[in-house]
């Protein structure tokens, strides 16, 4: 196995003490480092491989004992552990000795996975540097994870290992034999490969898990290792002791198999090049060129140079790799019609790799430990003052359970969520009782449609994501807040039902060609089951649809508090500020997922419907029928809201606002004082804010603030409850029109803002 825990920070060639920590390189040389270990990576790839060959026929004890025995034999002779540094007592040799067990049983573990995933699979999973399983580990369970980017990594961690078990299609293996060992000819491998079966899954996918499992356990064992080596005098003594000890233990075992198993081998000396191959790219040459470069360079740029080489290697031999001594193997262990289908590539390893590496890189790259304060203003002086304290306390990462926990929290707390995430669970009941009946039945029927609600859940968690994160606080880089996710959200949902109401109808139109005649037996109680379901979400979610309907024809009229401010500069500018919130608007969000409980309704009318009639009178041009007739109500339904949504994304000017808008410009227009306005700009940020922004041109002897206030006023007024306004005084004006020609045409046209040209469909040129 290969053990690397930080080579030589203590000791030097001979195995005694050396100098404390990394020792600085310049970059210049570095290069070297780098270019060993990219190919130790793909040499140990090579290993690998070969290992997997010698698997079909060695027993997997035989194996290890073989591997262990000449990396014992190298290291003694090399490292002199008996003659070099000082004495070994007697609780240390028990404490070597505990090592060596753990290192028997993660090899054992490690290669048991091998036999099941193949080398390509065993690679992927089980080549991760320690610190890489550490950030993602401590991503998952503590509150110091290291922020969003390393959340982002253990979320591709997470999802190349689903990759791997859910879309890996490796059961050609499977096929080729029962088992790539052979028949369980010893007790080891009936014991392990029960408890494979125990967990209920092929031995594929058992793999995958062992080698997480195994992954897992060799980070803490490297941990150890660390530590013991310090007081054993270094990492290759450790490491030649350790290996010494794996062979007296490993011995009396192959022994026994030796006698009481038969051996497929024909001819051990053939395996001799073979073995020595694996023993020096896999335990020796590996575990000496990471103690070099560990010591060379930062343990990141080593996990990141590392994990890239040994992935692609692992995907290009996969797909070619060819050797005439594997081939020999190979011949050893299965009849020569059959194919050699051992190192299958698929979508899903290839996307597997893509996510491994990617969460390889992110994981093993240092903390960005700076913060990046908000402006919140200037002094007197104009110098930015900015605040610290509140990132800070807004990008501080927190474990997943419980970031888990306080989402929850938030979702119970609010109506809109609270509704979606009940309804979504009753949805997942329903799926989930009718799979398990489909099942228990044998019915397609039951669990095709069963898959199928299960699809339309995503569009409820999206909905359900929207709204959480609709309510996330505002941040440095997202200084509006994350409101307008609701109206993405819809945007989304509508375009997807377009799709299915899309291929419904082109599906509807083929069979009102030629009708498939349908088996209606489980039709009728799949299809009220899911009515009395859909019904209880309409009956949910129908308060958000009308309510974004009155919305959208009633005034924008706000009544909440403002405040402003202006401000003195060489320019003698100023500028005011107002925020509030107006209740009443568009939630796209909640209309989305009000219209996809809509179509699920619609189509579980329509399948009682057709089913009613082809069971009375033989109609099966029925089913079509109906479904066409869906599919032009969902269309229909849905075009509101993507026109909706397009507006608020395009920021064009809110519909019920545009005559309050008009009249509330005539009004500013009037206000003693002010000379003119430009550049109004309003626009809907989300269902509750109507954003927007102004420049008024004033008088040198008008007080600032009070010409503010009014035009805060009257367009807040109006439902522009977050207005931005600019002022700029006379003096400003005939400073800029002594600097350039072409600010009189500005100035000019300015002055022309007074009529509004109304267009045919009802909106107006500013």
């Amino acid at each position: 196995m290969e053990e690397k825990y930080s080579g030589d920070a203590l000791t030097g060639p001979g195995g005694g003490g050396g100098g404390l920590g990394r020792v600085d390189v310049p970059s210049s040389r570095l290069t070297k480092y780098i270019v060993l270990l990219c190919f130790t990576k793909v040499l140990k790839a090579v290993g690998l491989f070969e290992s997997y060959d010698l698997l079909k026929a060695v027993h997997i004890v035989q194996f290890i004992f073989i591997l262990k025995l000449g990396t014992a034999f190298f290291m003694v002779l090399s490292q002199k552990p008996f003659s070099s540094g000082k004495t070994v007592t007697k609780n240390q040799w028990i404490k070597i000795f505990k090592h060596a067990v753990a290192g028997c049983i993660i090899s054992l573990l490690w290669f048991f996975g091998l036999t099941l995933c193949g080398p390509l699979r065993t690679l992927l999973l089980f080549e991760h540097s320690d610190i890489v399983v550490i950030s993602l580990l401590s991503v998952l369970f503590t509150s110091s994870g290291g922020g969003p980017a390393k959340t982002r990594g253990a979320a591709f961690f997470i999802i190349a290992v689903i990759c791997l078990l859910l879309f890996d299609n490796d059961d050609l293996m499977a096929k080729m034999a029962e088992h790539p060992e052979g028949h369980h000819d010893s007790a080891l491998t009936h014991m392990l490969y029960t408890a494979i079966a125990f967990l209920g899954v092929a031995d594929h996918k058992g793999g995958v898990l062992l080698l997480v499992l195994a992954l897992c356990c060799k980070v803490g064992f490297h941990t150890a290792s660390r530590k013991l080596s310090i007081d054993i005098g270094g990492a290759k003594r450790l490491q030649a002791l350790s290996q010494l000890l794996s062979v007296l233990l490993l011995c009396p075992w192959v022994i026994v198999l030796s006698v009481t198993t038969e051996s497929k081998v024909e001819s051990w000396f053939s395996l001799i090049m073979p073995f020595i191959t694996v023993i020096f790219f896999v335990m020796i040459l590996d575990f000496y060129v990471d103690s070099i470069c560990s010591v060379k360079m930062e343990v990141s740029k080593c996990a990141r140079y590392g994990s890239f080489p040994i992935f692609i290697s692992a995907l290009l031999f996969g797909n070619f790799w060819t050797h005439p001594i594997t081939d020999q193997l190979r011949a050893m262990n299965k009849a020569a019609h059959q194919e050699s289908t051992e190192h299958v590539l698929s979508g899903g390893v290839v996307v597997s790799a893509m996510f491994f590496i990617l969460s390889a890189n992110i994981l093993s790259s240092p903390s960005k430990r700076g913060q990046k304060g908000t402006l919140i203003g200037y002094s007197p002086e104009g110098t930015p003052l900015y605040n610290f304290m509140g990132d800070a306390f807004q990008h501080s990462s927190q474990s997943i359970p419980r970031f888990i926990k306080e989402s929850l929290k938030q979702i119970l707390e609010e109506s809109d969520s609270r509704q979606i995430f009940y309804f979504l669970c009753l949805n997942l009941l329903f799926t989930f009782v009718e799979l398990f009946y489909g099942v228990l039945t044998n019915s397609l029927g039951l669990i095709s449609d069963g898959f199928h609600m299960l699809f339309d859940c995503s569009a409820l968690v999206m909905g359900l994501f929207a709204a959480l994160m609709s309510r996330w606080k505002a941040t440095r880089i997202f200084s509006y807040g994350y409101g307008r996710i609701e109206i993405l959200s819809g945007f989304i949902n509508g375009l997807f039902l377009i799709v299915i109401a899309f291929f419904v109808f082109m599906e509807s139109v083929a069979r009102l060609i030629d009708p498939p005649e349908l088996d209606t037996n489980m039709l009728t109680p799949v299809s009220v089951g899911g009515l009395i379901v859909n019904l209880i979400g309409i009956c949910a979610f129908s308060h958000a649809h009308n309510h974004s309907h009155g919305a959208s024809q009633g005034s924008c009229h706000s009544s909440d508090h403002s405040h402003s401010h202006h401000m003195h500069g060489h320019s003698d500018h100023g500028h005011g500020h107002s925020h509030g919130s107006a209740g009443g608007g568009m939630n796209a969000n909640m209309r989305g997922v009000f219209l996809h409980v809509l179509a699920d309704t619609l189509g579980s009318i329509g399948v009682i419907v057709s089913t009613i009639l082809i069971e009375q009178f033989g109609w099966f041009i029925a089913d079509p029928l109906c479904s066409l007739f869906i599919a032009v109500l969902i269309f229909l339904s849905v075009v509101p809201l993507i026109k909706d949504a397009c507006q608020v994304l395009l920021l064009r000017l809110p519909p019920e606002c545009e005559k309050e808008l008009h009249i509330a410009l005539e009004k500013i227009q009037k206000i003693e004082g002010l000379i003119s306005y430009r550049d109004p700009h309003f626009w809907r940020h989300s269902a509750s804010i109507v954003a927007g922004t102004i420049h008024i041109q004033v008088t040198s002897d008008v007080m600032e603030q009070r010409i503010v206030q009014q035009v805060t006023g009257i367009l807040k007024d109006a439902g522009v409850n977050n207005l931005t306004i600019q002022v700029e005084k006379e003096a400003y004006f005939q400073h800029m029109s002594g600097l350039s020609t072409g600010f009189h045409d500005v100035l000019a046209m300015t002055k022309q803002m007074e009529s509004l040209k109304y267009c045919k469909d009802g909106t107006y040129i500013m």
